[in-house]
Protein backbone atom coordinates (compact mmCIF):
# COMPACT_ATOMS: atom_id res chain seq x y z
CA UNK A 1 0.00 0.00 0.00
CA UNK A 2 1.18 3.45 -0.91
CA UNK A 3 -0.99 6.17 0.36
CA UNK A 4 0.68 10.49 0.55
CA UNK A 5 3.85 8.67 -0.42
CA UNK A 6 5.82 11.69 -2.89
CA UNK A 7 7.80 13.30 -0.24
CA UNK A 8 8.19 16.14 -3.21
CA UNK A 9 4.32 17.19 -2.79
CA UNK A 10 2.99 19.05 0.42
CA UNK A 11 0.26 17.18 1.61
CA UNK A 12 -3.01 18.07 4.61
CA UNK A 13 -4.69 15.70 6.30
CA UNK A 14 -7.88 16.74 8.03
CA UNK A 15 -7.73 13.66 10.37
CA UNK A 16 -11.20 14.00 11.78
CA UNK A 17 -12.81 14.62 8.86
CA UNK A 18 -11.43 10.24 7.81
CA UNK A 19 -13.32 7.24 8.46
CA UNK A 20 -12.04 5.44 11.55
CA UNK A 21 -10.42 1.94 9.40
CA UNK A 22 -10.16 -1.82 11.62
CA UNK A 23 -7.34 -2.73 12.60
CA UNK A 24 -6.30 -6.24 12.80
CA UNK A 25 -7.14 -6.10 16.62
CA UNK A 26 -10.91 -6.08 18.12
CA UNK A 27 -11.22 -2.45 19.26
CA UNK A 28 -8.24 -0.90 17.81
CA UNK A 29 -9.33 1.63 14.77
CA UNK A 30 -7.23 4.12 12.76
CA UNK A 31 -6.63 7.11 10.20
CA UNK A 32 -4.28 6.40 7.99
CA UNK A 33 -2.15 10.02 7.23
CA UNK A 34 0.52 8.07 5.36
CA UNK A 35 2.03 4.98 4.31
CA UNK A 36 4.55 2.83 2.40
CA UNK A 37 4.24 -0.76 2.82
CA UNK A 38 0.87 -3.22 4.18
CA UNK A 39 0.46 -4.48 8.23
CA UNK A 40 4.34 -3.83 8.10
CA UNK A 41 4.66 -0.34 7.21
CA UNK A 42 6.80 2.88 7.02
CA UNK A 43 3.61 4.68 8.45
CA UNK A 44 2.16 7.86 9.97
CA UNK A 45 -1.56 7.18 11.74
CA UNK A 46 -3.95 8.35 14.04
CA UNK A 47 -4.97 5.05 16.08
CA UNK A 48 -7.58 4.43 18.51
CA UNK A 49 -8.37 2.45 21.42
CA UNK A 50 -11.36 1.46 22.76
CA UNK A 51 -11.88 0.98 26.46
CA UNK A 52 -10.04 -2.01 27.54
CA UNK A 53 -8.54 -2.75 24.06
CA UNK A 54 -5.28 -3.49 23.64
CA UNK A 55 -2.35 -5.13 21.07
CA UNK A 56 -0.75 -8.47 21.38
CA UNK A 57 3.03 -8.14 22.79
CA UNK A 58 5.11 -7.29 19.87
CA UNK A 59 8.82 -6.15 19.39
CA UNK A 60 9.44 -2.15 17.34
CA UNK A 61 11.76 -3.51 14.85
CA UNK A 62 11.81 -0.66 12.90
CA UNK A 63 11.13 1.73 16.17
CA UNK A 64 7.71 3.75 16.60
CA UNK A 65 7.08 7.19 18.26
CA UNK A 66 3.68 8.67 19.35
CA UNK A 67 1.56 11.08 21.02
CA UNK A 68 -1.31 10.62 23.12
CA UNK A 69 -3.62 12.85 22.36
CA UNK A 70 -6.63 11.71 24.61
CA UNK A 71 -7.29 9.57 27.16
CA UNK A 72 -4.28 7.14 28.52
CA UNK A 73 -2.13 5.08 26.84
CA UNK A 74 -0.86 1.90 28.89
CA UNK A 75 1.80 -0.79 28.71
CA UNK A 76 4.25 -3.04 31.10
CA UNK A 77 6.15 0.20 31.40
CA UNK A 78 3.76 2.30 33.16
CA UNK A 79 0.49 4.81 32.31
CA UNK A 80 0.88 7.42 29.52
CA UNK A 81 -1.45 10.34 29.58
CA UNK A 82 -2.65 12.85 26.93
CA UNK A 83 0.24 15.12 26.14
CA UNK A 84 3.06 12.65 26.72
CA UNK A 85 5.44 11.70 23.89
CA UNK A 86 7.36 8.53 23.56
CA UNK A 87 10.14 7.50 21.45
CA UNK A 88 10.73 3.44 21.36
CA UNK A 89 13.54 2.89 19.16
CA UNK A 90 14.29 -0.34 16.97
CA UNK A 91 14.36 -3.66 19.43
CA UNK A 92 12.10 -2.20 22.26
CA UNK A 93 8.55 -4.34 22.54
CA UNK A 94 5.52 -3.83 25.17
CA UNK A 95 2.20 -5.22 25.02
CA UNK A 96 -0.36 -1.52 24.62
CA UNK A 97 -3.36 -1.18 25.28
CA UNK A 98 -6.13 0.92 27.44
CA UNK A 99 -8.47 0.64 30.11
CA UNK A 100 -10.39 3.87 29.33
CA UNK A 101 -9.72 4.27 25.72
CA UNK A 102 -7.42 6.74 24.20
CA UNK A 103 -6.00 8.67 21.01
CA UNK A 104 -2.52 8.66 20.01
CA UNK A 105 -0.46 9.62 16.72
CA UNK A 106 1.99 7.38 16.05
CA UNK A 107 4.80 6.66 13.47
CA UNK A 108 6.62 3.62 12.73
CA UNK A 109 9.33 2.71 10.90
CA UNK A 110 11.23 5.87 10.78
CA UNK A 111 14.20 5.45 13.07
CA UNK A 112 17.83 5.03 12.51
CA UNK A 113 18.09 1.70 12.85
CA UNK A 114 21.19 2.37 15.31
CA UNK A 115 19.14 4.38 17.72
CA UNK A 116 18.72 2.97 21.67
CA UNK A 117 17.23 6.02 23.14
CA UNK A 118 14.63 5.38 24.97
CA UNK A 119 12.23 8.34 26.74
CA UNK A 120 9.15 9.58 27.38
CA UNK A 121 8.40 13.19 27.89
CA UNK A 122 5.26 15.47 28.98
CA UNK A 123 5.60 17.95 26.20
CA UNK A 124 3.89 20.77 28.15
CA UNK A 125 6.94 20.62 30.87
CA UNK A 126 9.49 21.04 28.26
CA UNK A 127 8.38 24.18 26.90
CA UNK A 128 10.54 27.53 27.09
CA UNK A 129 9.65 31.10 27.38
CA UNK A 130 7.55 32.35 24.62
CA UNK A 131 9.51 34.65 22.17
CA UNK A 132 6.80 36.61 20.04
CA UNK A 133 3.90 34.93 21.58
CA UNK A 134 5.59 30.88 20.49
CA UNK A 135 6.70 28.90 23.41
CA UNK A 136 8.87 25.65 21.92
CA UNK A 137 9.98 22.82 23.58
CA UNK A 138 12.75 20.56 21.59
CA UNK A 139 11.82 17.00 22.74
CA UNK A 140 14.27 15.05 20.71
CA UNK A 141 17.56 15.71 18.40
CA UNK A 142 19.90 13.67 16.64
CA UNK A 143 21.90 13.89 13.00
CA UNK A 144 18.58 12.88 11.37
CA UNK A 145 15.74 14.96 12.57
CA UNK A 146 15.03 17.46 15.16
CA UNK A 147 11.19 17.37 17.21
CA UNK A 148 9.75 20.07 19.07
CA UNK A 149 6.21 20.88 20.55
CA UNK A 150 5.30 24.65 20.66
CA UNK A 151 2.31 26.55 22.09
CA UNK A 152 1.03 29.85 20.26
CA UNK A 153 -0.96 32.99 21.27
CA UNK A 154 -3.65 34.15 19.24
CA UNK A 155 -2.40 35.56 15.79
CA UNK A 156 1.19 34.52 16.38
CA UNK A 157 3.70 33.54 13.76
CA UNK A 158 5.47 30.46 13.80
CA UNK A 159 8.39 30.19 11.37
CA UNK A 160 10.66 27.26 10.21
CA UNK A 161 13.19 26.81 7.61
CA UNK A 162 14.72 23.65 8.63
CA UNK A 163 16.42 21.36 5.54
CA UNK A 164 14.76 17.97 5.25
CA UNK A 165 11.59 18.73 4.95
CA UNK A 166 8.65 19.60 7.57
CA UNK A 167 6.24 17.68 9.23
CA UNK A 168 3.52 19.20 11.60
CA UNK A 169 0.48 17.94 13.52
CA UNK A 170 -2.03 20.62 15.21
CA UNK A 171 -2.86 18.93 18.78
CA UNK A 172 -5.28 21.88 19.57
CA UNK A 173 -6.68 25.19 18.14
CA UNK A 174 -6.04 26.20 14.52
CA UNK A 175 -2.90 27.60 12.49
CA UNK A 176 -3.33 29.13 9.13
CA UNK A 177 -0.82 27.74 6.46
CA UNK A 178 -0.72 28.89 2.75
CA UNK A 179 -3.83 30.38 3.55
CA UNK A 180 -5.57 27.18 4.66
CA UNK A 181 -7.05 26.84 8.05
CA UNK A 182 -5.75 23.61 9.65
CA UNK A 183 -7.65 22.82 13.25
CA UNK A 184 -7.25 20.34 15.58
CA UNK A 185 -6.15 16.82 14.24
CA UNK A 186 -4.72 18.40 10.91
CA UNK A 187 -1.11 16.86 9.53
CA UNK A 188 1.10 18.84 7.22
CA UNK A 189 3.57 17.34 5.33
CA UNK A 190 6.16 20.06 3.41
CA UNK A 191 8.89 18.63 1.32
CA UNK A 192 12.25 19.54 1.07
CA UNK A 193 12.98 23.40 0.69
CA UNK A 194 9.70 24.05 1.60
CA UNK A 195 9.35 26.59 4.66
CA UNK A 196 6.53 26.29 7.12
CA UNK A 197 4.92 29.75 8.11
CA UNK A 198 1.97 29.11 10.66
CA UNK A 199 -0.14 31.49 12.03
CA UNK A 200 -2.19 30.42 14.91
CA UNK A 201 -5.88 31.22 14.57
CA UNK A 202 -8.52 33.00 17.55
CA UNK A 203 -7.57 30.36 20.04
CA UNK A 204 -4.35 29.96 19.73
CA UNK A 205 -2.57 26.42 18.40
CA UNK A 206 -0.41 23.28 19.97
CA UNK A 207 1.41 21.76 17.52
CA UNK A 208 4.13 19.17 16.79
CA UNK A 209 7.01 19.40 14.72
CA UNK A 210 9.52 17.52 13.05
CA UNK A 211 12.00 18.70 10.46
CA UNK A 212 14.93 17.14 9.09
CA UNK A 213 13.91 13.07 8.31
CA UNK A 214 12.27 12.98 4.72
CA UNK A 215 15.81 12.43 3.22
CA UNK A 216 16.11 9.35 5.07
CA UNK A 217 12.26 8.42 4.18
CA UNK A 218 12.19 4.63 2.81
CA UNK A 219 10.28 1.34 3.26
CA UNK A 220 10.66 -0.77 6.21
CA UNK A 221 13.35 -3.44 5.79
CA UNK A 222 11.27 -6.56 6.10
Amino acid sequence: MQLNADFNARVVVHSDQLDWSASPMPGVDRRMLDRIGGEVARATTIVRYAPNSKFSAHTHTGGEEFIVLDGVFQDEHGDFPAGTYVRNPPTTSHTPGSEAGCTIFVKLWQFDMEDRNQFRKTMAEELGAAVDGVATAELHRDARETVTYSHLDAGATLNNRDAGGIEMLVIGGSVVESGETLGKGAWLRLPEGAPLTAVAGDAGAKVWIKTGHLPHAKPPAV
